[in-house]
């Protein structure tokens, strides 16, 4: 019986908090904010939509349900990126 992992755990990237100026979430180690004000798109969208994220890595956000994708870096170094989610 091979025990390595297969993947990335499901807990890799979690929602921690939302509320009405936007969301938190955990990915592996590290918290993000990401504020409805720059990513509008989750504004309108049900609880149960937010918190249904995938991570792929190294990098990518997903929600599938909504179609946004956002990047890691992006949330870390949002100067570095001109282009905000209109």
């Amino acid at each position: 019986m091979d025990s390595s992992r297969g993947g990335i755990s499901t807990s890799a990237c979690n929602v921690t908090g939302i509320n009405d100026l936007g969301l938190w979430v955990l990915v592996i180690d590290k918290e993000y904010f990401i504020p409805f004000s720059d990513y509008p798109g989750f504004k309108d969208s049900s609880v149960n939509q937010i918190l249904n994220i995938r991570f792929h890595p190294p990098s990518q956000l997903h929600w599938k349900e909504i179609d946004i994708d956002i990047e890691l870096d992006a949330l870390s170094q949002p100067s570095s990126f001109s282009l905000i989610f209109k």
